[in-house]
């Protein structure tokens, strides 16, 4: 006698799971939506934009001063002034962020590891408006005092050094936290093997743990450079607002970020040039954060790791 297959399905329809799908379903259509939102409502000014400025002048032109008359719009030093900055932030961020995961994933105790995680990720809860009075009152006198002559002039009130090093404070959390996680998710069967082969303590996380975790490793630089563009206050507070075309650490330097904040007050027409050039340098930004994200995804499934 055959003896009846076991249902799977439920007995009885399950109205809370279904709300519940259709919760998260609209969620994620809601996502969906406001990118798509945000995405027309830059675009549209943004050809206007361009109708009356020609796009090669616009990102090539090195002269920027859409509120000035004559206005002109090359908005590289912007760019560069805003790649500039967070180029100086990941040269802090990078080495502190990766030695505090390797520190808390491979030699500190479960205890300490309790204690310093949480106080290090409250760092990334601290307002920019915040740090960039720590960079103006503290950062920038520090950063004066400590210049050698022999590198050039002695930096000024404002300067990209200042906005870096307050913009890494800021990120650290990001990658020490996302790293160490990836590091921690390493089967530990790879380390046990390597101190089986005689490897020492250093070696382990240098030369297994963290190639395994590289795909961890770079998401996480990938997103602290994302959020590193995207910073307002702290530039504006910290590296002034002149549009300078030049990476040095000494100068000050006008972000993308700082010219949207500073000219989107309410105090220009609707429909002039000007307030049109907002959403062409928004536009840019939204496109370099774009392909940031996109070259994130590529690098993460390049060198990931999978275990079984």
């Amino acid at each position: 006698m055959a003896t009846a297959k076991p249902r799977l399905e439920a007995t009885s329809p399950r109205y809370g799971e279904r709300v519940i799908y259709w919760l998260l379903a609209a969620c994620a259509a809601l996502s969906v939506v406001t990118t798509t939102a945000i995405v027309i409502a830059l675009i549209v000014p943004s050809i206007e934009f361009f109708g009356e400025v020609p796009i090669f002048d616009f990102l090539t032109g090195t002269d920027w001063g859409p509120t000035f008359t004559p206005a002109t719009f090359g908005v590289l030093p912007i760019v560069v002034g805003t790649l500039s900055v967070t180029f100086w932030a990941l040269v802090f961020a990078i080495p502190i962020g990766l030695g505090s995961a390797i520190y808390l994933s491979e030699y500190a105790s479960r205890r300490v590891r309790r204690i310093i995680k949480p106080i290090l990720e409250i760092l990334a809860g601290i307002p920019t408006v915040a740090l960039g009075f720590f960079a103006l009152v503290f950062v920038t006198p520090l950063i004066q005092d400590v210049w050698p002559g022999f590198l050039g002039p002695e930096p000024g009130i404002f300067s990209v050094a200042a906005a870096g090093l307050a913009i890494g404070l800021m990120i650290v959390p990001i990658i020490a936290s996302v790293s160490e996680d990836a590091m921690s998710a390493v089967p530990a069967g790879l380390r046990e093997g390597a101190y089986a082969l005689g490897a020492t303590k250093a070696k382990v996380a240098t030369k297994v743990v963290f190639p395994a975790a590289l795909s961890g490793i770079v998401a996480s630089i990938i997103l602290a450079v994302s959020r590193a563009l995207g910073e307002t206050l702290i530039v504006l507070i910290a590296a002034g607002n002149t549009p300078n075309l030049t990476f040095s650490p000494v100068e000050s330097v006008q972000a993308m970020t700082a010219f949207i904040a500073t000219t989107a007050t309410g105090d220009i027409g609707t429909g002039t040039i000007t307030y049109k050039t907002v959403f062409a340098v928004a536009l840019v930004l939204f496109v370099m954060t774009l392909l940031m994200n996109l070259l994130s995804m590529r690098l993460v499934r390049r060198y990931r790791e999978v275990y079984e």
